[in-house]
This record gives structure tokens, C-alpha cells and sequence, in this order.
């Protein structure tokens, strides 16, 4: 179950997404990790991936960073 910090996080960069007209491909909580990862493209096909921690910080995560 997220985390009240992460779920506030989570809205916050949905509505973000929304007012740039993105597309929300993936929206996926990780009971493991403890994490809800955001996949979401633009019409040039481009792809972002966000990741929300537990506390509520978020990040973008390109193709060279790990978690």
C-alpha cells in the first residue's frame, strides 16, 4: 500500500502529466520496491519514465540510471 507522501507525490505529477497532455502508459505500484513507476509518452513517441519512493520523492529515470 503507497504511502500518504507517495500518493499526494503521485497526484501531483499525474496532474503534471495532464496540464502537458501526456499519456499515462503504465501506472504500477511495487510492493517489493516500494515504488509506483509512471511510464508515459508524447506523440513524437518519446518516452518518460517516472519512479515515486515511499517518502514521496520522485525522479525521472533515463535509460542509463539504475535504481
Amino acid at each position: 500500500m503507497p504511502t500518504i507522501e507517495q500518493a499526494l507525490s503521485c497526484v501531483r505529477v499525474c496532474q503534471m502529466l495532464s496540464n502537458l497532455y501526456q499519456q499515462i502508459y503504465l501506472f504500477r505500484y511495487d510492493s517489493n520496491f516500494k515504488t509506483i513507476f509512471i511510464l508515459t509518452r508524447n506523440e513524437n513517441d518519446e518516452e518518460l519514465q517516472i519512479v515515486i519512493f515511499a517518502n514521496g520523492i520522485w525522479r525521472f529515470i533515463d535509460d542509463e540510471t539504475q535504481l
